[in-house]
């Protein structure tokens, strides 16, 4: 299988826009600036942003009053960015151009300076310009105003001891406007590389300031995002060491970004992939899926997968490593993602047969089981596969059958095709190793004192054994009478449901076609008068009485028909010497199309006469022609008449037509269980159930298991 396709999303860019947000805010509180907002009440948004936009046109060069006032409207203009309905208008209002003019320091003569509020108005800048590109539609507007150099120029600012916090926050705002400019912006992503951003992003990673670490990381992380060119200068400008190292830090923002980028830069790239496993990766990343952040989890779930893809000794060595009881503790998390990535990582370890029966012996085959009934559509997938996986190999097979395992993959509610048809594949995985010591070991629990298991294995044998083992598992081992008894719990509308719908597949995989569509007979071979012969006088011997008028017959044609004609004609009764016979109770064309099939050995039998010539037929002992009225009533059997129709075919020693009325009760049994009176239909067709599969099931063909 394709592992892409089966990842439940794309990998994320960077934290949910709700998150960062949430994060500018925290930042914002930060530093502490007059806006004068406040002093202007009742002042409309587009007045205050338009005066703050004027403000930052003016206010350019570097002496203090000037440098004082472009921080306070740059620093207003963020304010009222974190509100996302405000950015339209702040940017209709000119905002940005004004803004990236205060991106770079202003020009200084010499005698002049020194510059006020170095590197603030910078910072404030940069930071109301990530605010505005949190709107996609911005984006490119921002990049060719010229925001780009100078953010990327912001990147390489040195600091010393006595500046050192606030040149670390232009660094940090500058890095987080190139992670929201380039946010799902293919071309915004390759002109920061051709700027040069790169290199410093590398760089900061080194940072001491953990908060630029996070900022740099999280840049990189989304300049890596389906860029095969970014991921390439990346690596060559040695960033792995640093990610490793931080992927080891207690610092939970440091260790998620960090998992973030390796992520990102592994996804469909195979080779960075190995050089990712080869400077060590894979420990750390194994360990943050112990971190107490669920997001560091979450990343650290599929890059396993994602590492596990590499090669067969990878899948080994991640579970070699631990890697498998703490993805199976994520199974049961609340948090949906985290299961669904942990099923994603699951997956993979368990289509190599080493960790199969690990995963299953570290408790991981529950937790999947209970993944089928999810509403999520991907966690429903990556479960399923990793099922797929864990039943490749038979020591498994009969815990996944203890554990109701076939029952779950069979009644699950799966909402993509692709999983359907995984759960579909697992299913014949299983039905294949349904032989040898697998069977001979759930024959041995089926005889245990823990009815729950008998059921379970049961119910799965039914649908999964081969034809062959069917006498031996439900005629030598009792698995009829436990089918039956479920079929007879009303009590349990579950596993009633369950019982009827083995028992027709059991019966159905007995014989090649069922009652229900199986052609009746060809005519018996024997000589027929034929059709030129029926009600004539010619010839004829004897006149039968229908309905007042006189049908003509001929007595060797009816000597040769049935044992019925024979006693009637050779034995005792009055019949034998008259010339009239009467025929009470049946219809004139009834008895016609009766001596039409004696005299053709065939006739056209439709539905409207069928139970009425199957009546006549049983009377007069015609075993050819009762067959063709029980496949005639077949065809138009409904949850409405089947109970009707089995009364007739009881009535009439129809055994075919009740056989196959016992097989559509089976099959239609959710649709007729609420029915009035099935209780009692059930009871009566049990010893019928009992009959019939004893009739059909195989003998034994192998000499052993």
């Amino acid at each position: 299988m394709d592992t892409r396709s089966l990842i439940g999303s794309e990998r994320m860019e960077k934290f949910p826009l709700g998150i960062e947000r949430k994060g500018y805010k925290r930042k914002l509180a930060e530093t502490t600036v007059e806006t004068g907002i406040a002093d202007v009440p009742g002042t409309s948004l587009i007045t205050n942003v338009s005066v703050q936009v004027e403000t930052l046109r003016k206010h350019t060069s570097w002496r203090e009053v000037d440098r004082v006032a472009a921080r306070r409207a740059a620093h207003t203009l963020a304010e009222l960015s974190k509100h996302e309905e405000n950015v339209d208008i702040i940017v209709d209002e000119g905002a940005v151009t004004a803004l990236v003019q205060h991106l770079r320091a202003p020009n200084i003569e010499d005698g002049e300076g020194p510059i006020a509020c170095e590197h603030e108005v910078e910072k404030d800048a940069a930071f109301s310009l990530g605010l505005l590109a949190v709107k996609p539609e911005h984006q490119r507007l921002i990049a060719d105003a010229g925001a780009l150099p100078s953010l990327v120029s912001l990147l390489q600012r040195k600091a010393n001891s006595s500046n050192g916090r606030i040149v670390n926050g232009v660094v940090r705002r500058a890095a987080d406007a190139i992670t929201n400019l380039a946010h799902e912006n293919g071309s915004i992503k390759t002109r920061v590389r051709t700027e040069g951003g790169i290199p410093p992003l590398v760089q900061l990673l080194e940072s001491i300031d953990n908060k630029v670490q996070r900022a740099a990381a999280g840049a990189l992380r989304t300049l890596a995002f389906k860029n095969e060119a970014n991921k390439n200068q990346i690596v060559e400008h040695h960033a792995l060491p640093t990610l490793i190292f931080m992927l080891r830090s207690e610092d939970v923002g440091i260790h998620y970004e960090a998992v973030g980028v390796i992520g990102n830069l592994v996804h469909s790239s195979s080779n960075i992939k190995k050089e990712v496993l080869a400077a060590g990766a894979l420990q750390p990343v194994i360990g943050l899926l112990s971190s107490r952040c669920q997001e560091s989890q979450r990343e650290a779930a599929l890059l396993l997968g994602q590492f596990a893809t590499t090669d067969p000794e990878c899948k080994v060595h991640i579970v070699q490593r631990g890697a498998v009881r703490p993805l199976i503790r994520m199974l049961e998390a609340t948090d949906p993602q985290l299961r669904e990535m942990a099923a994603f990582a699951l997956g993979r370890l368990a289509q190599n047969m080493h960790n199969q029966a690990g995963i299953v012996h570290d408790g991981g085959l529950r937790p999947l089981l209970e993944l089928l009934d999810s509403k999520n559509g991907s966690l429903q997938h990556n479960a399923a596969f990793a099922l797929y996986g864990l039943a490749d190999n038979e020591d498994n097979v009969s815990d996944i059958v203890k554990e109701g395992g076939v029952q779950k993959l069979q009644d699950g509610d799966l909402i993509v095709q692709a999983s359907k048809d995984c759960v579909t594949k697992t299913l014949k995985r299983l039905e294949e190793k349904m032989h040898g010591r697998v069977l001979k070991h759930l024959l041995y629990l089926m005889r245990s004192s823990d009815k729950v298991v008998h059921r379970r294995v049961a119910l799965s044998l039914a649908h999964l054994c081969s034809s062959e083992d069917q006498r031996t598992i439900f005629i030598d081992n009792n698995g009829m009478d436990i089918l039956l008894g479920l079929l007879g719990s009303f009590s349990n509308p579950k596993h009633q449901r369950d019982g009827a719908l083995a028992l027709y597949t059991l019966a159905k995989k007995a014989t090649a076609l069922s009652p229900i569509d199986a052609a009746p007979p060809p005519p018996t071979p024997q000589v027929y008068l034929g059709e030129q012969y029926v009600n004539s006088s010619t010839l004829s011997d004897v006149t039968f009485l229908v309905e007042g008028s006189r049908f003509y017959a001929h007595r060797i044609a009816l000597l040769a028909s049935s044992d019925a004609f024979r006693a009637m004609f050779d034995g005792g009764y009055r019949e034998k010497e008259a010339k009239d016979i009467e025929i009470p109770n049946i219809s004139w064309k009834v008895f016609e199309l009766m001596m039409r099939f004696i005299y053709t050995g065939t006739v056209e039998v439709t539905s409207d006469i069928a139970q009425d010539l199957l009546r006549a037929a049983d009377q007069y002992l015609l075993e050819g022609l009762k067959r063709l009225c029980e496949y005639a009533i077949a065809q138009d059997l409904t949850v409405e008449n089947v109970s009707n129709v089995y009364d007739l075919a009881e009535a009439y020693h129809a055994v075919s037509l009740r056989h196959t009325c016992v097989l559509f009760i089976l099959e239609q049994h959710k649709q007729m269980c609420g029915m009035t009176g099935y209780p009692s239909l059930i009871q009566r067709i049990i010893p019928e159930i009992c009959d019939y599969l004893l009739r059909i099931l195989r003998p034994q063909l192998r000499t052993s298991l």
